[in-house]
């Protein structure tokens, strides 16, 4: 390189700093992509939402050094079909994920069908290595498992919860299951191994996505580390609890240690992404499955509602993102997002191909974040609740929550009223029937549900 191009290559990498262009862009790599995902974490229960009795340093770190999602939303409020739609960034219901899947192994459609692509499976073509680590949830027959589904590493389990106590885990496989909550019981699979681990649950996968880290090179990778914690049972070991002597409440100090944890858990993350030169080259979310449950000691205030609720309680969530280097740090956004936004955004940086007949419902939040685009990323977000009948949208500040078989519809102004307190339908009939019409509309686009719920099996 003679002289001149090599100051016409200077000139251009300042130019393209000085204009927010981050060091992984103009080397032209797609950006790796970390999902932490928490299970049912209060919207209260972190330090950039205001929370105060539990410290989450790291978490926090995320919001600091990135963006806080102020209306962050995940498209269900429970824990199974929320992670389908995240997964594959598309409205669960299109493909009748409508409810917690059966934990039946021998039912093939009792998961994320093959039909549909999750963001593993789509980032595979352009050369992403990917790992799954903690709760699956998406599917217990052979076809439906993180292995033939995109991934190439699998540390984890794949019911709907699990024991943390190491000492607890004494079956081998589903099989073994004789009763009800018996999957809580079985043995981590480490890919198609069954293994025996010897640390609290959470610390271990922890580890699993430390390692996964420490072992990527130049080739873009895609972590989705699944927390089951903080979700029952509250278990936590007496490194976390000691920490929170200052909390009377037994199930909310438990619960606290077990936030705690996770938060160690980003921690180890992040210090991981920094050795290794990645900040500017990962994309990290953070968020919750759905809202915290009424059983587990959470906290959502000011919101209305809990997990299972169509309230905001039920799908607002804690939600933060970190791009160092491309998004602002310290931002705090406020138009509403989905988590169906993170396929969105990795499939667009990844330029990963998508099926005409299966578009993303997520959109790219680049653009939004460092103030490319202007206004809302969606113009409404909407939700079904199939087996309680009811739909529910947001459309700038307005939610309207509909029960099929009830034309009473309840209206809220999230802007003026956050907890839902004062419906405003009776007083707004055009703006609720056009609410409704929207509804509807989208409602036609969506299938019943494919498979059993989850207390439907019989072992």
């Amino acid at each position: 390189m003679t002289m001149i191009a090599r100051l016409l290559c200077a000139v251009l990498l300042t130019t393209l700093g000085c204009a927010g262009v981050s060091k992984a862009q103009t080397e032209k790599r797609p950006p790796n992509l970390i999902v932490i995902l928490v299970d049912d974490m209060g919207y209260a229960d972190v330090g950039f939402n205001g929370c105060r009795d539990i410290p989450t340093p790291h978490i926090d770190s995320i919001a600091e050094q990135g963006v806080r999602f102020t209306s962050g939303y995940v498209t269900y409020a429970v824990c199974g079909p929320s992670r389908a739609g995240l997964i594959t960034g598309r409205y669960q219901d299109r493909f009748g994920f409508s409810r917690n899947p059966t934990i039946d192994p021998s039912n093939p459609n009792a998961g994320v069908p093959l039909s549909e692509k999750n963001i593993a499976e789509l980032l595979k073509p352009t050369g992403y290595r990917s790992m799954a680590v903690g709760k699956w949830h998406l599917g217990t027959h052979p076809t439906l498992r993180p292995l033939v589904r995109g991934f190439d590493e699998f540390f984890g389990f794949l019911s709907g919860g699990h024991d943390y106590r190491p000492e607890k885990l004494t079956l081998e496989d589903l099989s073994q299951v004789k009763h009800k909550w018996d999957w809580y019981r079985t043995k981590l699979l480490h890919n198609n191994e069954r293994i025996v681990i010897d640390e609290y649950l959470t610390d271990e996968l922890s580890n699993a996505a430390v390692d996964f880290i420490d072992r990527q090179g130049d080739k873009p990778f895609f972590l989705y580390l699944a927390y089951n914690a903080p979700h029952t049972p509250l278990q936590a070991t007496p490194k976390y609890l000691a920490r929170f002597d200052h909390i009377a409440d037994k199930k909310r100090k438990t619960y606290a240690a077990m936030v705690s944890a996770v938060d160690d858990g980003v921690g180890r993350v992040l210090a991981k992404l920094n050795e290794k030169g990645f900040d500017e080259h990962t994309i990290v979310f953070f968020l919750s499955d759905n809202g915290g449950a009424t059983n587990n000691a959470s906290r959502n205030a000011p919101l209305r509602g809990a997990k299972g609720s169509p309230f905001e309680g039920g799908v607002r969530v804690p939600f933060a993102v970190r791009w160092t280097g491309t998004y602002p740090a310290g931002k705090t956004y406020d138009h509403p997002v989905s988590a169906l936004d993170i396929a969105g955004t990795i499939v667009a940086e990844a330029d990963a191909p998508i099926a005409p007949d299966k578009p993303l419902d997520g959109v790219n939040l680049t653009p939004y974040l460092t103030d490319k685009k202007t206004g809302p990323p969606h113009e409404r977000l909407f939700w079904r609740f199939y087996d309680k009948n009811t739909l529910f949208v947001r459309e700038g500040g307005d939610k309207l929550i509909h029960e099929r078989n009830d034309d009473e519809a309840q209206l809220y102004d999230l802007a003026r009223d956050i907890g839902e307190n004062t419906n405003r339908a009776a007083a707004n009939p055009d703006r609720t029937a056009e609410l409704k019409r929207h509804l509807a509309a989208w409602a036609e686009q969506l299938e019943a549900p494919a498979f059993p719920g989850l207390g439907s099996w019989k072992p």
